[in-house]
């Protein structure tokens, strides 16, 4: 078994839908950090609105700025304006999935770039690590995005990964490349099938194909329910190291917090 708890410090990213905050409230204690994606359909609008919402109740949400949903510098600053009027003090910012981009944003670089032209708002910054390869970019323009953005960012959330080992090669890898910011380790928290296949339907068909399609050979073995803990038991020895700076993890709940709850407490 692992000898390190990153459990203490850990995230539930949820999906912006009218019946999640009730389930958070209902089964997440305040002192869970929640973060909230970005639909490239809906835009950030639900994912704002959720996120005023939860600070409302005393939780620490970390919103998803999906480049490609911002439309100008402009745009951005009413954004950056309505979060910290919220008490937001982090935000993660993925280039997003939109198809066309909303504006002139058309990655995650030139936004992280105009928000440290902006005064660098946000004590903490979030940026994507791909401990696989990227479905759409080659891997040496992921190394170099990853060696640009670091001058914005603050801290860096790998990714879904199934496998330890790849995961930490990546991290070695990121290390190597002198990219010290820490890492947080992005993993599928505890998830039945039957209920992972119904939130795919509820988060739209082409983000739910998408996932659906990069993960397909982990989604097939599942039988009924899986847990996060033979990856972990697996990938602490080499996480752990010196040098790792791995601080904690990023779950992927898929809405399901309150296994995910259940789970963390259980750990």
């Amino acid at each position: 078994m692992r000898n390190v708890d990153w459990t203490r410090d850990i995230r539930y990213e949820v999906i912006p839908t009218a019946a999640i905050e009730d389930v958070i409230a209902g089964s997440v204690p305040p002192e869970v950090t929640i973060t909230v994606t970005a639909s490239p359909t809906k835009g950030l609008d639900p994912t704002l609105d959720l996120t005023e919402r939860l600070t409302k109740r005393g939780y620490r949400v970390v919103p998803h700025l999906s480049a490609r949903l911002v439309v100008d510098g402009k745009h951005l600053e009413e954004i950056v304006d309505r979060l910290l009027t919220a008490g937001v003090d982090d935000v993660f910012v993925p280039a997003g999935d939109a198809d066309p981009p909303a504006g002139r944003f058309h990655g995650a670089l030139p936004l992280l770039a105009e928000l440290t032209a902006q005064g660098r708002p946000f004590r903490h910054v979030g940026i994507t690590g791909y401990p696989q390869s990227h479905p759409s970019i080659d891997d040496d323009i992921v190394v170099q995005a990853m060696w640009d953005k670091r001058a914005h960012a603050t801290y860096i959330v790998s990714n879904l990964c199934f496998d330890a080992k790849v995961l930490t090669g990546w991290v070695r890898r990121v290390r190597r490349r002198g990219v010290d910011l820490p890492v947080r380790i992005g993993l599928a928290g505890p998830v039945e099938r039957t209920k992972l296949l119904a939130m795919a339907g509820k988060i739209g068909v082409g983000e739910s194909a998408r996932f659906l399609g990069k993960h397909l050979a982990w989604f097939a073995r599942l039988a009924t329910t899986y847990s996060p803990d033979r990856l972990l038991d697996r990938a602490a020895p080499g996480l752990s190291e010196p040098g790792m700076a791995v601080t904690g993890l990023h779950v992927f709940t898929f809405n399901q917090v309150a296994e995910a709850e259940r789970w963390r407490v259980s750990s």
